[in-house]
């Protein structure tokens, strides 16, 4: 069974989840640990050969230690790149957070030292018209780590998204700062000293904007900015 599980949140949609995930999960590779991966669902995906394939959950995927069949780490595949609970009522499907649970639980029991499960968009994003993606991690009881994206607002999303996160009974196990777009935001040294002071959780890393590598390199060369002993640890 998977010792550690944690689930991987946004501020917003777009902050970069699955190059943070992916670069976690290299990171605790080149630790030496096991690792599994789930993104429950993916809208936004491809029609291939194989059926709809998504960019994230592959690149999941490569990530991982354990072989796993690409079903097994998104098992909800949905065409549109909208939000989840739209894309799923226009494919006709309903999504339930215990259906989500389900899926989750079902990877745990394979043995590995650390899962992530990734979310989609943020914290309160709709599964269908009672329940939000935040229940997963209510009903597993997992640590949650927070993608800050170094911009603009920042400050404010990454309070609350800890702030509903706390609210929810959770605790926020850490937080990673991206650069999602390659300019540097303005006074970023002092926004990145008010969110350590006052998240009140480990920055787990402050990863830096890349454009000189192909995409599949990005979570292996990103993973040597990132410290996530107290992932392991705790």
């Amino acid at each position: 069974m998977a010792k550690k599980t944690y689930f991987v949140t946004g501020t917003d949609t777009g902050v970069g989840k699955t190059i943070v995930a992916a670069a976690i999960l290299e990171a605790a590779k080149a630790g030496g640990k096991r690792t599994l991966a789930i993104k429950p669902i993916a809208s936004g995906c491809d029609e291939t050969a194989e059926g709809l394939r998504n960019e994230d959950a592959l690149m999941l995927q490569a990530a991982i230690t354990e072989t796993l069949p690409y079903d097994s780490i998104n098992p909800i595949a949905l065409a549109p790149a909208i939000a989840p609970h739209v894309a799923a009522q226009q494919a006709g499907k309903h999504i339930t957070a215990q259906r989500l649970v389900g899926f989750c639980r079902g990877l745990q029991i394979r043995p590995a030292d650390m899962m992530l499960v990734e979310g989609a968009g943020g914290w309160r994003v709709p599964l269908n018209d009672r329940e939000t993606y935040a229940e997963v991690p209510l009903e597993l009881g997992l640590g949650v780590i927070i993608v800050v994206p170094l911009k603009l607002g920042c400050i404010n999303h990454a309070l609350l998204t800890a702030e509903a996160v706390r609210a929810d009974g959770l605790t926020v196990a850490g937080w990673v700062a991206n650069h999602p777009e390659p300019q540097a935001m303005s006074c970023e040294q002092e926004t990145l000293n008010y969110l350590t002071t006052h998240i009140g959780a480990p920055c787990l890393g402050i990863l830096p904007w890349i454009d000189d590598a192909p995409v599949v390199d990005l979570p292996a060369i990103l993973a040597r900015y990132l410290n996530i002993s107290v992932l392991i640890e705790n």
